[in-house]
């Protein structure tokens, strides 16, 4: 919606005048923006995803499916209003995964090689210790609106480290992207990518990933379900701890599951994924698609 404001105060109606727009970073001001989008924004989200909390907005190529992130200060909500109880009317499979997408925000900031400060990763924690328990909560009673209003608050600490701290994200998010187009919803691209994500990267940030992986063995009753799901703390490594989550969760982990499939479309996939900024800011950067295609290699189902 807000990239759709941005192009009509800007008269771009084609795909070429909308190319302009565009600079294909996630944190890098619009190309070209002549005006500035003058309709105000009140938003009153019903899904966990953080987008409320940003002047971020996104659009697909008609031809290429390759996402394109649009971005301009003038274009962000000017109120937010949390209310648990309107959530309620949003499918379970939606609240949860989009729930998995804040966390992605947490694990990646967490994880991250770059611009992290105590202050980035005191958000990060934040947002783990107040989404995963809530998350898992609301899993086992949709009604408890204690657990949705917890993480709805998690959802503002976890866009803190990008859009405030300026922490640059990974490999989850820059596939996840571009996996959107294939139809995927995009908490279900965090829920498939983000733990093969932290398995491909613990060998440039196993420091990195192990504060996030204490986070959640720290509260009790996560480390409760991960314990229920065969893991043990000094085994199980992070990727092995978010799987179990998202299993927890009842929600997809896998290209199949959500019926992305076929060798053409799964190479396609990884090229589009190196044009997306995030998979070059990712702890272990990816340059080449069959870097790629060992993340999705481990995904497949």
């Amino acid at each position: 919606m807000r990239s759709r404001y941005q192009a009509l105060a800007n008269n771009a109606d084609s795909v070429s005048t909308l190319a302009q727009l565009t600079t294909g970073e996630m944190t890098q001001p619009t190309k070209r923006v002549n005006k500035p989008s003058f309709i105000p924004i009140i938003s009153i989200p019903t899904s966990l995803s953080g987008g409320e909390y940003s002047n971020l907005g996104g659009g697909t190529h008609p031809t290429t499916h390759q996402k394109h992130p649009f971005i301009d200060g003038s274009c962000g909500p000017s109120l937010v209003i949390l209310s648990p109880e309107l959530t309620t009317t949003t499918p379970d499979a939606i609240w949860l995964s989009t729930g998995v997408r804040a966390v992605d925000h947490c694990v990646e900031g967490l994880c991250s090689l770059t611009n992290t400060t105590a202050a980035s990763d005191a958000t990060c924690e934040a947002g783990l210790r107040l989404l995963v328990p809530g998350l898992l909560r609301c899993k086992r009673n949709a009604g408890d609106m204690e657990a949705r209003l917890q993480c709805q608050l998690g959802v503002v600490e976890a866009v803190k480290a990008v859009f405030q701290h300026g922490v640059p994200l990974g490999a989850s998010h820059g596939i996840g992207h571009q996996l959107g187009p294939l139809g995927v919803g995009h908490g279900e691209t965090s829920c498939i990518l983000l733990p093969a994500v932290c398995k491909y990267n613990v060998s440039a940030n196993a420091e990195r990933q192990a504060l996030a992986s204490d986070i959640l063995w720290s509260d009790k009753n996560v480390s409760a379900v991960l314990r229920e799901r065969g893991l043990a703390q000094d085994k199980a490594d992070l990727g092995d701890a978010l799987d179990a989550v998202v299993r927890e969760l009842g929600l997809p982990r896998t290209l199949k599951e959500v019926k992305v499939e076929g060798e053409e479309t799964v190479q396609k996939l990884a090229q589009n994924s190196l044009q997306d900024h995030w998979c070059v800011t990712n702890p272990r950067p990816l340059k080449e698609p069959v870097e790629v295609m060992k993340i999705l290699d481990m995904v497949r189902g």
